[in-house]
């Protein structure tokens, strides 16, 4: 009993990484998660500096 639940502790600590790593890297994924959170940071990011922008121009235009 003591090989066999060595060899299925051992699959099992190599197989997890494995798997963790194969599905973070799938390409769907990748598209999903990772670029298309990226796209809507950077248009909330001119979002936010448009309206800080227009702020100053509207301050400055008071002075």
């Amino acid at each position: 009993m003591g090989v066999k639940l060595e060899v299925f502790r051992m699959m099992l600590y190599l197989s997890f990484p494995v798997a963790m790593f194969w599905i973070s890297n799938q390409a769907d994924y990748f598209e999903e998660y990772v670029i298309k959170r990226k796209r809507k940071e950077l248009e909330d990011f001119k979002e936010r500096m448009r309206k800080e922008h227009e702020k100053r121009m509207l301050q400055s235009a008071k002075e």
